[in-house]
């Protein structure tokens, strides 16, 4: 049985391959579709040329980029608003035609805390949320091209007690990790088999890994034992859109 295709949203080149390289890897591997759109950064800037070489690495395909400038580099897209100064309509019609033109059975993203709490992270989970549901409607967005629902979106989730090591080595740079109770994470996925393609695409950011504190630098400057335990595991949160078997109830919590 072949793997569900994933289309993953994410706001920055290397945001895909730290939260979501491992689940890339693994469903590529196993012949599965998958496919990465990133929100900010300009195509033409070396972030992009970057992120193509980590989506190789990954088997994800070539990028897919809606071009808006970064909240905290407004350079990073010429022109272009910032994606949170965006219009909000246009920017989710833009996820839709990336959903229906690629058709996936699941869509990964943020969650509502954005991991680091960049206001570029928690729009795109907001953006996400809304594209998907939008997509499955063929009133909605209708030059997006024909309905598509995917079957469950899943946001990327640090869960507390699990995210221990990496909220330290986030604090000792002065830096925030948003995690969740640990029982808000639906799924873990063990992705230590392709951990050496995850780290490969988390490298070929190498404009980030350069760059300070950044976390490509602060995971560069650990032992390989634990790096793998920050990165071997892969957790997400599941919303399911779209019509629920089992006809109609009434609401209830």
């Amino acid at each position: 049985m072949t793997a569900p295709s994933i289309l993953a949203l994410y706001a920055h080149p290397d945001d895909e391959s730290l939260v979501a390289g491992g689940v890339l890897a693994r469903h590529a591997a196993a012949g599965a579709r998958t496919a990465v759109v990133t929100a900010t950064w300009s195509p033409d800037s070396h972030r992009a040329a970057e992120l193509a070489t980590a989506l190789g690495i990954l088997g994800a395909g070539e990028p897919r980029m809606l071009g808006y400038a970064d909240f905290r580099v407004p350079d990073s897209a010429p022109g272009q608003p910032r994606f949170r100064d965006a219009p909000l309509e246009e920017s989710v019609g833009r996820v839709v035609s990336h959903i229906r033109a690629f058709r996936p059975d699941i869509v990964v993203t943020h969650d509502a805390y954005g991991s680091s709490g960049h206001p570029d992270h928690r729009h795109t989970h907001r953006v996400a949320l809304l594209a998907v549901h939008a997509a499955g409607l063929d009133g909605l967005h209708p030059l997006a091209g024909p309905a598509w629902q995917p079957g469950a979106l899943y946001f990327t989730a640090h869960p507390r007690r699990a995210s221990r090591a990496l909220s330290d080595l986030l604090s000792g740079a002065g830096k925030h990790l948003h995690t969740v109770p640990d029982d808000r994470a639906t799924a873990r996925v063990d992705v230590r088999p392709w951990l050496d393609r995850k780290w490969a695409a988390i490298r070929a950011h190498r404009s980030e890994t350069a760059r300070g504190h950044s976390l490509p630098a602060l995971l560069s400057g650990l032992p390989p034992r634990d790096r793998e335990a920050i990165l071997g595991t892969e957790w997400f949160i599941r919303h399911t859109p779209g019509p629920h078997p089992g006809g109609f109830r009434e609401l209830a919590p």
